[in-house]
C-alpha cells in the first residue's frame, strides 16, 4: 500500500508543480521518447540476466506492491510451529518425526501449521537441517556452520533481483540522454522550418532527459531499495528459525529454544512473551508448560 501511495505522491507533486508554473501537459506526452527509454532499459535487463532472474524481478515487484509478508502474525505462527515440533520431539523423540521430515506434505504436524508449510524455502531449510541432525554423528557447531552457509547462499540469491533492477534504474538517465540526442538530431534536420515546429521538437528532446531521470530516481531506484529491504526481512526470518533450531540442538528446554527464536525477531514485529505463550496454547503446548 505505501509504495502505491509513494508513487501517487511523486506523480502528484511533480504534476502539481508543473501546473503551478502554467505548464502544458500535452508537451510531456511523448510516447516515442518513452518507448526509446523504457524499451532500451528493458532490453538491457534481458541482455544481462538469465530467465529465472527475470521471473524473480517480476515476483519481487509484485511483492513490493503487496507489502512485506514477514509480519508479527507470521512470526507468531512460526513460533507456534516450533513449539509444537519441539514439544512433540521432546515427548516422543526426534526419530518419531522422521516420516514427517521426509514427507512434510503428508505430515499431520505440518498440516496444523499451513502458514509455515506454505513457505517452501523455510520448510526445506527446517526439514533438511533436522534430517541431518537425525542422521547422527554431527556436532552442533558443524551443523550451525552448514545452516549459516545455506542462509548466505539464499540471501545472496534473493538480492539478485534488486541488483538487476538497480542496474536498470542506473541506466535510465543515460538512456534519457540518448533519447534527447535523437531528438536534437531530428531538430537539426528541421532547421529552417517554422519556429513553433523547432520549439516543439526541442521540448520533446528535453522530455526524454526528464523521463529518464524521473523513472530512475522517482520509481525504479526506490523500488529496488524496497526489494532489498524485503530480502533483509527474509534473512531476519531465517535467523529466527536458525536460532530456535540451534538452541533445540543444544538440548535446552523447548521454552528456552522458543525464547532464543523470539529474541532474534526484529523489534518492530517481535511478539511479547505473553503473546507467544497465548499463540502456543492453540497447539496444546503452552510456552510456560514447555519448560517442564
Amino acid at each position: 500500500m505505501f509504495p502505491i501511495i509513494g508513487i501517487v505522491v511523486v506523480l502528484g507533486c511533480i504534476s502539481g508543480g508543473y501546473l503551478m508554473e502554467k505548464g502544458n501537459f500535452l508537451v510531456l506526452m511523448q510516447p516515442a521518447e518513452l518507448l526509446i527509454i523504457l524499451g532500451a532499459a528493458i532490453g538491457t535487463v534481458l541482455i544481462g540476466n538469465p530467465p529465472y532472474l527475470l521471473k524473480g524481478i517480476v515476483t519481487s515487484l509484485l511483492s513490493v506492491l503487496k507489502g512485506s509478508r514477514f509480519s508479527s502474525s507470521l512470526y507468531l505462527d512460526t513460533l507456534r510451529f516450533l513449539s509444537d515440533f519441539f514439544s512433540t520431539s521432546r515427548k516422543n523423540g526426534l526419530t518419531a518425526l522422521e516420516t514427517d521430515l521426509d514427507e512434510p506434505d503428508k505430515s499431520a504436524l505440518f498440516k496444523r501449521h499451513p502458514n509455515f508449510a506454505a513457505n517452501k524455502e523455510a520448510l526445506h531449510f527446517f526439514c533438511d537441517t533436522m534430517r541431518t541432525l537425525l542422521a547422527g554423528g554431527v556436532e552442533v557447531h558443524d551443523l550451525d556452520q552448514v545452516m549459516e552457509t545455506d542462509l548466505e547462499v539464499l540471501h545472496r540469491q534473493s538480492r539478485l533481483p534488486a541488483g538487476a533492477l538497480s542496474t536498470m534504474a542506473d541506466s535510465l538517465p543515460g538512456l534519457g540522454i540518448v533519447a534527447a540526442v535523437l531528438g536534437v538530431v531530428i531538430t537539426m534536420s528541421a532547421l529552417g522550418g517554422p519556429p513553433e515546429e523547432i520549439g516543439h521538437k526541442v521540448a520533446a528532446a528535453l522530455v526524454g532527459t526528464f523521463l529518464g531521470i524521473l523513472l530512475c530516481y522517482g520509481f525504479l531506484g526506490p523500488l529496488a531499495a524496497n526489494i532489498k529491504k524485503q530480502t533483509d526481512a527474509e534473512s531476519e526470518y531465517f535467523l529466527c528459525l536458525r536460532m530456535g533450531m540451534l538452541a533445540y540442538m543444544k538440548g535446552v528446554s523447548p521454552l528456552l529454544a522458543l525464547e532464543a527464536a523470539r529474541r532474534a525477531i526484529p523489534h518492530h514485529v517481535r511478539p511479547t512473551f505473553q503473546e507467544m505463550d497465548k499463540a502456543c496454547r492453540k497447539t496444546g503446548a503452552p510456552a510456560a508448560e514447555a519448560a517442564a
